[in-house]
Formats: structure tokens, C-alpha cells, sequence
């Protein structure tokens, strides 16, 4: 049993040790809740707030525009400008996004095939509030919805405090229900009082979260199943060794199930990170969820910058962020991460709190795979055919018979046939 704080280990051993996304017990303890929902509607949505949330029995379930904008109008000046200065961060990015996902029409024989962009009339956005308020997941959800032109969003986050209230509000959210776990997620997926059955639902959480998105995806959409946070920082002999661990305290402090990783190429570099992580604990509030997350990450020694982002790639996690002496030459042979963070300055914990990109962001390896919750998450991209010429569209026509009889689908064929 090592006595560091953040483990040495080899690459082989930190990837056996990660989890699945969704765990059998997590989904096992969530799937009745859900089901509950589900039969129940708001009177169940409300006993399960009650008892995992903290709600008062006369206390508002739901919170609607006009509470949000009392809320919105009670905020200190400072705090008002600061929420609004990061929502329109994360507004222009999407907005950005948006533009760059265009209409497309390709002529065909004897008429035009079309792609048209259409948002989700309904988004639900999950933001953490159990633990720690987190009004910059309710920004990066509910902002990213309304620029894809989602009609109705509903934010749900247990024991919302001023600050999501009104980021609600900023936000532009339709309301929010002060509710979390498998319960919100259902009530979200199902409906309950007057929060209508959502098209997509978004947002990070815990595993609790995460399990009832897994067990609502068929019946509506989901971004994506996040487990812990996880951070890896890739550094060499550059890399100021202070910061380094206030970026792993940054990740770590989230959740005891957290992910924080070292990778180097100073075998110097992990000594001088440990002292730092023990000065920087003995003052930090959030020490013991920060000790128990340090304990599931490590440290690994690479022998060269091509083993790095081998490791690296191998790791794809949630935010990789690189402290090399040459960032930004290393960071386009990456391959697999949720978001990058290239060069000492560009700290991962500005990507939390709204430089613009997304937060909510793939874990477990998953990178590999999908990307983060963007404005395309909110969005469906649907194609359209129209042929006016019959007689140009000959070829087609001819083809779909062909097919249709080699397929064995004689339907197809006729009908088809019928268009000669």
C-alpha cells in the first residue's frame, strides 16, 4: 500500500483499475426510483426530493420564471455581471458551433436531396447540487440549449441555492425543479407536474445520475453517461510543480471518485508535485474528498515524449492538460481526450468556469469515442428528398429496382416501379 498521496503506478495498472461508467449497483438502487417517477409523477418526484434533497414539505418543488427572476434581481451587482459575463462566453462558442453546422442540398437525378437542422423542442439540464452548488453547469446546459433553439428547457439541481436560481434565469430556463438523483432524471425523461416529457437530457451527476440516464436513454435521448471527473496532466522538466498540484486539487476536490494523473517526463517531477500536494491540503477545506480522489489516480513516469502521448491516448480522459515545453507542438499528435488545455496558462479549471467551450464532458475512456455536450447535442440534422423530373430521375428509379430484387424485397421493387 503506497503511502503517497498520488500513487506511482504504471499505465497498465491505472487503466484496469477504471470503472465502468455505469455500475451494476448504482443502476440496481435507480431503477425502482425511476420506475416510481415514472407511476407517480410529481406526488413521488416530491417524497424522493424530500428525503434525498432536503426539501421542506411546504417548500416549492418547482421554481418558475418568476421566481428565478426574483432571484436573478436579488444577486448582488458583482455576482450578477460575473454570471452574465460567463453565460455570454459560453454563448458566443455555441453560437460559433451553430454557424459552422450548415444546410446542405446535392442535386440528384431529377430533383434535390436536402439537409436541414432542426432543434429538440424539449431539453432538460441536470446540474450537481448536492455536494456543491454548480450555477456554471446550469450556464454551460441551459445557454448551450436556448442558442440551438431549444423552445422549453427545464434545469433540475437538489437544494438549488441563489446562484443557480438566477443563472437559471440568465440562462433563459422555462423553470427549475429542485430535485437531483435517479428522481430528477426520471421526471425530466417522464414528465411530473408541469415539467412535460423532455426530447434530450443533459448535464453531469452522480452515479446515481448517471445510472437513471442510462435507464431512461430509450426513451429519450441522453449526451452522454459521465462518470467521476478525472484530469491527467502530461508535464516535463518545465512545468512549475505548484501548479501542478492546485490543478489536481482542482479535479480531485470534486468527488472522492475522482481521477487526478500525473504523467511526466521528470522522474523529479513526482517528489516535488507530492510536497506541493501536501502543503496545498493542509489548508484546503475540501482536503478529505481531495485525499481519497488523489488516492485513486498516479503518477507515471514515461521515458519519452513519444511514450507520453501514448500513455496519454491510452488514459483518453475527461481534461488532459499539457505543462511541455513545447504545448502546442505535442498537442495536435493527441489523439484522445474530452477537452485539451495547451500550455501552462491555459488551466483546466478556466475550462470549468466558462472560457466558453463545454464542461460536461466524456469519462472512462470514453473519449475515444464521443465528444463533449455541445450546441450539435441539442440538435437533429434531417434530410429531405424531392424529385420533380420522373423522367431525369430514370436512373434512380431503375437502381432502387435493382436493389429491391437482389434484396429479396419485391415491395420495394413495385413500388419503385410504380414511379416509371
Amino acid at each position: 500500500m503506497s503511502d503517497r498521496l498520488l500513487p506511482l503506478r504504471s499505465l497498465a495498472d491505472l487503466t484496469r483499475r477504471r470503472g465502468d461508467a455505469v455500475s451494476t449497483q448504482a443502476l440496481a438502487e435507480a431503477a425502482p426510483i425511476v420506475d416510481a417517477v415514472r407511476a407517480g409523477g410529481e406526488a413521488a418526484l416530491r417524497e424522493y426530493a424530500e428525503r434525498f434533497d432536503d426539501l421542506r414539505p411546504e417548500g416549492p418543488l418547482f421554481h418558475g420564471p418568476a421566481a428565478l427572476g426574483r432571484a436573478l434581481a436579488l444577486l448582488p451587482r458583482g455576482d450578477r455581471e460575473r454570471l452574465e459575463r460567463v453565460a455570454e462566453r459560453i454563448r458566443r462558442f455555441a453560437e460559433a458551433q451553430y454557424r459552422a453546422l450548415c444546410p446542405v442540398a446535392v442535386p440528384v437525378p431529377g430533383g434535390v436531396a436536402e439537409q436541414r437542422i432542426a432543434p429538440v423542442e424539449r431539453a432538460g439540464c441536470y446540474a450537481p447540487g448536492g455536494r456543491y452548488p454548480l450555477p456554471s453547469s446550469v450556464l454551460m446546459t441551459a445557454v448551450t440549449a436556448r442558442v440551438a433553439g431549444v423552445r422549453d428547457v427545464w434545469v433540475a439541481s437538489p437544494k438549488p441555492q441563489a446562484l443557480s436560481l438566477a443563472a437559471a434565469a440568465i440562462a433563459g430556463a422555462d423553470g427549475l425543479v429542485a430535485a437531483g438523483g435517479a428522481h430528477a432524471i426520471a421526471a425530466l425523461a417522464y414528465g411530473a407536474g408541469p415539467i412535460a416529457p423532455r426530447d434530450v437530457i443533459v448535464g453531469p451527476g452522480n452515479r446515481y445520475v448517471t445510472a437513471a440516464k442510462h435507464l431512461v436513454s430509450g426513451a429519450v435521448a441522453i449526451d452522454l453517461l459521465a462518470g467521476p471527473s478525472e484530469l491527467t496532466v502530461f508535464a516535463d522538466d518545465t512545468a512549475d510543480p505548484g501548479s501542478v498540484a492546485a490543478d489536481l486539487l482542482a479535479q480531485a476536490e470534486h468527488d472522492p471518485d475522482a481521477v487526478p494523473t500525473l504523467v511526466t517526463l521528470d522522474p523529479t517531477l513526482p517528489d516535488r508535485v507530492e510536497a506541493e500536494l501536501a502543503h496545498q491540503l493542509s489548508d484546503l477545506p475540501t482536503a478529505e474528498t481531495a485525499r481519497a480522489a488523489l488516492a485513486n489516480g498516479g503518477v507515471i513516469v514515461v521515458a519519452s515524449l513519444d511514450d507520453g502521448v501514448a500513455a496519454c491516448d491510452a488514459i483518453a480522459p475527461e481534461h488532459l492538460q499539457l505543462e511541455l515545453r513545447e504545448a502546442a507542438a505535442v498537442a495536435p499528435r493527441l489523439a484522445h481526450y474530452g477537452a485539451l488545455f495547451v500550455g501552462a496558462g491555459a488551466a483546466e479549471v478556466l475550462g470549468d468556469y466558462g472560457a466558453g467551450p463545454n464542461h460536461v464532458l466524456p469519462t472512462g475512456s470514453t473519449a475515444r469515442s464521443t465528444g463533449g455536450l455541445s450546441v450539435y447535442t441539442f440538435l437533429r440534422v434531417r434530410t429531405w428528398l424531392c424529385i420533380e423530373d420522373r423522367a431525369a430521375a430514370l436512373p434512380l428509379i431503375e437502381d432502387a429496382i435493382w436493389l429491391g430484387r437482389a434484396e429479396g424485397l419485391e415491395a420495394h421493387a413495385r413500388a419503385a416501379e410504380r414511379r416509371l
